[in-house]
């Protein structure tokens, strides 16, 4: 499975996969995104494999797996 697509809305982070899956996590569970500007959270760049996302101004990385395996007491934790 490999990321096809990104974009955000205003409480979320999306991501669309080869398989057609459509999965959003919100942005409460990323800080650096959630507190980032637009410009900042449009700035990524997607793996050279597709299966990872990362924000170098932000020092943010994403993994595609951690959009189907994260939860909020991740962050709590």
């Amino acid at each position: 499975m490999t990321i096809q697509r990104v974009w955000f809305d205003a409480e979320n982070i999306y991501i669309v996969t080869n398989e057609g899956r459509t999965i959003g996590n919100p942005l409460a569970w990323f800080p650096k995104l959630k507190n980032a500007t637009d410009a900042q959270r449009l700035n990524f760049r997607v793996s050279v494999f597709k299966n990872g996302i990362s924000w170098e101004e932000l020092d943010e990385d994403l993994c595609l797996e951690g959009f189907f395996n994260w939860s909020p007491k991740a962050v709590a934790a």
